[in-house]
């Protein structure tokens, strides 16, 4: 063996150990906790813990867009106190309007005063009247604020913006792009049962994602069960539903959402919504949407789209028995 074969041998086994132990310190990391009043769970494989990148992640956004935060940026701005909006807010406001418009106004984070004036957002509220409702009405729309340059316009001072139905989603995928900044390639990123992954879980499968299914109803409650598994290696799962966040007044069920066009609160048939999707902050934007919509008319435009994977469950309204629906690309993902 020649001297120059012999150092190009040695450069080579050289490379390979070095790849090899580099691989070898990979390990997977986990963190739980608690934010914006809801619980996370961050999964990922890496040389290295990425706790502190997480926690400047969701600490910069409880400071950007959480409006239970009042030192945040959209509390500044939902009181007149600033017009300056920053990147998150920006991308939240250009992300909403594309749903927005896609849903035929469906999704609308402006609908805060009506969810307030119903008494589930931030600001306690009694049970409004139809006359207040049409008050409101009158400043609610994504068509009646716009951004020039760095700065929120309103058409009228007291409207307000809540991006609860989005954010966690938006975390989700920032936590995710940091992951992959830091060379992570396996990871799973869940906040408040909004889900972001990539590639394998430790046990080298594709990630299980359990979807909650209601099952029946004891007392006038819905009960739950994680009875759905969903096989993701990418993308992102988001569930809206009406069946826990809800109250009862006169007789009538109340939810949280609050339909942006009507102003109604009342729940329907349709008790969940899960949307598969590309990025998370689209899924968490659009199960909130198809609530809205009702299952008739997420039926009809869920039916054709094949970037997104929804699945509906509702009540029949003469067995009262759940009724699931899918469409194609959903019933894929399916485990």
């Amino acid at each position: 063996m020649n001297r120059k074969y012999a150092m190009v041998l040695v450069a080579l086994l050289v490379a390979i150990v070095a790849m090899y132990c580099s691989r070898g310190h990979k390990r997977f990391f986990s963190h739980d906790g608690v934010v914006w009043t809801t619980e996370y769970h961050i999964t990922y494989e890496a040389t290295h813990d990425l706790g502190d990148s997480i926690q400047l992640i969701l600490g910069n956004m409880d400071m950007s867009v959480s409006p239970y935060n009042k030192a945040s940026l959209i509390s500044a701005l939902n009181e007149n106190k600033t017009t300056r909006t920053d990147a998150y807010l920006r991308r939240l406001i250009d992300a909403s309007r594309i749903v927005w418009r896609e849903s035929g106004g469906a999704f609308d984070p402006t609908v805060m005063p009506l969810v307030n004036a119903w008494g589930f957002g931030y600001k306690n509220g009694a049970l409004p009247s139809q006359h207040q409702i049409d008050s409101i009405l009158r400043f609610v729309g994504m068509d009646k604020i716009d951004l020039n340059g760095n700065d929120l316009v309103k058409q009228d001072p007291r409207m307000m913006l809540d991006f609860s139905s989005i954010a966690k989603g938006m975390a989700c995928d920032e936590i995710g792009r940091m992951l992959v900044r830091n060379g992570a390639v396996n990871w799973l990123v869940e906040i408040g049962g909004e889900v972001m992954a990539s590639g394998t879980n430790s046990h080298g499968t594709p990630w299980h994602v359990s979807v909650d299914m209601p099952t029946s109803e004891n007392d006038g409650n819905i009960q739950h069960d994680g009875a759905m598994v969903i096989a993701l290696d990418s993308g992102a799962v988001a569930t809206s539903g009406n069946y826990r966040k809800w109250r009862e007044e006169g007789g009538n069920k109340l939810s949280h959402i609050v339909d942006p066009k009507t102003g109604d609160s009342h729940v329907g048939t349709l008790l969940s919504v899960t949307v598969i999707a590309g990025d998370c902050m689209n899924a968490d934007a659009w199960a909130t949407a198809c609530m809205v919509m009702g299952e008739e008319k997420v039926k009809a435009m869920m039916g054709k789209r094949q970037d997104l994977g929804v699945m509906t469950i509702s009540t029949d309204t003469v067995s009262g028995s759940l009724v699931v629906w899918s469409n194609a690309p959903f019933a894929d993902k399916i485990k």
